[in-house]
């Protein structure tokens, strides 16, 4: 059975009310093995030569009460193969727990805070877990952020001593998923590339600019420099038949909207009140240039 060498970080916040897991690993599609989370009930990373049943029945453990210790204990004292496993697991109220199986290959182990369980093996050493656990404890901003600063810590600090090739990140809160209707915040994987946890990150901002609110202290007027930037990349791209102006007419105004349609971005801008989102204005002079 091919190993699945894995880094991972299982963490909750309090304050947003989400649980999560990023991980990665020299090992393909590896979100489809480790991480599992449901509201008010926890998330479990489950790794190594990784048992995947630890997921549900860890989650189901943990909603019938049980904390990240005794269900950790439970999942292992189940298992004849708990040697070749390693699990982080945190609870409803951010107790975590982890381990690591004395068969798991060097370098193997892992370490817990409040609110999160760090853990990964066939490492280029423990700078790996420590370096997660750093970034996770300074990076400011929400959840999945901080669960990406650590997983891009521990890459950066050497990572599996195989390579690079997948990377994932699972975040949930109630009816934060699409419409309202799952819990699923953030879902997104990234299942063979050489760089895979820069790769995540881009589409966590993506995720950022399509599903995030708009905020009016990050609006731009579309006028000025901003509008004549908008006006070339649009002409450029052939959205607008004219070159760029500097005169918000009838024209501009059709194509911005056109323009912002394909690219998703309509509740990032008002075209009918001439402002669109700072973070969304930069992202596309970035994707397509001036």
């Amino acid at each position: 059975m091919t190993y699945p060498s894995t880094f991972s970080i299982a963490a909750y916040d309090q304050t947003e009310h989400t649980w999560g897991v990023a991980v990665a690993s020299k090992f393909p599609a590896v979100g489809a093995v480790v991480p599992w989370a449901m509201v008010d009930c926890g998330a479990v990373a489950t790794q190594a030569m990784a048992n995947t049943s630890f997921g549900p029945r860890g989650l189901k453990l943990l909603s019938s009460g049980l904390s990240a210790s005794e269900t950790l204990h439970q999942l292992l004292a189940e298992d004849e193969g708990r040697q070749s496993r390693q699990v982080g697991i945190v609870d409803a109220h951010g107790e975590a727990a982890t381990f690591t199986g004395s068969e798991c290959m060097d370098w193997a182990g892992g370490l817990t805070g409040p609110g999160y369980a760090i853990q990964g093996n066939i490492l280029v050493g423990a700078n790996v877990v420590n370096a997660m656990q750093q970034a996770f404890l300074d990076t400011p901003g929400d959840l999945a952020a901080r669960l990406h600063a650590a997983l891009f810590a521990g890459d950066r600090a050497g990572g599996d001593r195989r390579g690079r090739q997948s990377a994932a990140i699972l975040v949930v809160r109630e009816e934060g998923g699409y419409g309202g209707y799952t819990d699923r915040l953030f879902d997104y994987r990234v299942d063979d590339d050489p760089d895979p946890v820069v790769k995540l990150g881009q589409l966590i901002e993506l995720h950022r600019l399509y599903f995030e609110k708009s905020s009016q202290n990050e609006r731009l007027n579309l006028q000025g420099g901003v509008l004549g930037d908008l006006q070339t990349l649009m002409h450029n791209l052939g959205y607008l038949n004219q070159p760029a102006s500097g005169v918000y007419d009838a024209a501009t105004k059709q194509a911005l909207r056109t323009f912002t349609g394909n690219e998703n971005f309509e509740e990032r801008c008002d075209i009918e009140a001439g402002w669109m989102d700072a973070p969304v204005y930069n992202f596309l002079l970035r994707k397509f240039g001036k």
